[in-house]
């Protein structure tokens, strides 16, 4: 008679905590998207506040989402440093509450203030636990739970600095989305209408618009520069359309489409030749997928100025050129478009620097640390 094997079979209970911003929240549901992409049968939580983006973004997705109460402290001393320190204390017993109910096999951390009670509780009650970074500069919650949780993953070689009391590194890249993974710059080409011999270039400076870049791009459309076998795709954001319309309304632009927002962001991405973006974590990686040469221009005011650490990343490679806002004006970014556009050899040479830092596999890599971490003799439907 053969000898048989039982493999206890059950289902994988996933605990996801990020809120606050959309780069933290994306990931998040990128991850949780692949988890149940490979395992169908995964029950997958999210934790938040109410007062992030994550209210909005993750019960659209489909995702449960539970909610407790952190913020971030006030650099300064303050009285409202006192009700957030209350706050953190609720919130630690809050998690521990939804961690004994839920019953998770692991906790995955995206960032941004919800993370500590979640993941810190997590840690204390022996449960698995992984955190995932997606800046080149990390967040200052991520850096002080990085000694305590199994695994880090970073999404930047450049911030494996930072975690020198990890307990184990990761370098998993960005989870991006999938249509993004599938996009084709032929077929996208063909798709908006750009024939051969002409570049593109598309100007976003995020969902809500970017008010200096606006400015910069008007500038430099009313004042007369031009690019040679050019099309731009500027997108405004949507409260700025109007106005930035109004203000170019008497230009000529027939190689200029001014559009509020890019839904298609996937085909228009992969169509362009040469993107003018802000420097969020996610479109790095997307730009990196696609193998897209930039001009990216930092929010300053980002915490902990991280857009620039993520720019400055891509520039050392030859992936992108950086324009300081504080430097920014209509003639300045017509130049070093121009610039790039007129050197082919440099624009072919910044295509290929971005597409070998691209990783299109990183929810895979993500899901195999997940594997690893909730053990691997454990078989899940």
């Amino acid at each position: 008679m053969q000898n048989t094997i039982a493999y206890e079979v059950k289902v994988l209970r996933v605990m996801i905590a990020g809120g606050g911003t959309a780069g933290h929240i994306n990931p998040g549901i990128a991850i949780a998207q692949h988890i149940k992409s490979r395992s169908n049968s995964a029950e997958i939580i999210f934790v938040g506040t109410q007062r992030g983006l994550e209210s909005k973004l993750i019960p659209r997705e489909g995702f449960e989402l539970k909610f407790i109460k952190v913020r971030g402290f006030k650099r300064k001393l303050t009285l409202e440093n006192f009700k957030t320190l209350k706050e953190l204390f609720q919130g630690i017993l809050q998690a521990r509450r939804l961690i004994r109910e839920f019953k998770p096999d692991i906790v995955i951390g995206t960032g941004g203030y919800v993370c500590g009670p979640v993941l810190f509780m997590a840690s204390r009650m022996k449960i698995p636990t992984l955190i995932h970074e997606q800046n080149a500069f990390p967040g200052v919650t991520n850096k002080l739970l990085s000694r305590y949780v199994d695994a880090v993953a970073v999404s930047f070689r450049e911030a494996e600095q930072y975690f020198i009391r990890a307990k184990r590194l990761i370098y998993t890249g960005n989870p991006v989305r999938s249509e993004m993974l599938k996009a084709d710059r032929v077929s996208s080409r063909k798709k908006l209408g750009i024939s051969s011999g002409t570049s593109l270039v598309v100007i976003a400076g995020g969902s809500q618009g970017a008010a200096k870049i606006n400015n910069a791009v008007v500038d430099m459309l009313s004042g007369g520069y031009r690019l040679k076998n050019c099309q731009i795709i500027f997108a405004t954001g949507n409260l700025n359309y109007e106005k930035i319309t109004k203000q170019l309304e008497k230009v000529e632009l027939p190689s200029v489409k001014i559009v509020p927002y890019i839904y298609d962001m996937a085909d228009t991405m992969a169509a362009a030749d040469l993107m003018v973006n802000r420097g969020g974590a996610i479109t790095a990686s997307e730009l990196t997928v696609l193998g897209v040469p930039s001009i990216i221009i930092p929010l300053p005011h980002a915490a902990e100025n991280h857009q620039e650490y993520n720019a400055r990343a891509l520039e050392k490679q030859g992936a992108a050129v950086v324009i300081l806002e504080k430097d920014l004006s209509g003639e300045v970014l017509y130049n070093h478009i121009e610039a790039i556009l007129k050197d082919t050899k440099k624009l072919r040479a910044m295509a290929a620097n971005s597409k070998s830092l691209g990783i299109s596999d990183a929810a895979e890599r993500l899901y195999e640390v997940v594997e690893e971490l909730t053990g691997k003799k454990r078989h899940y439907r």
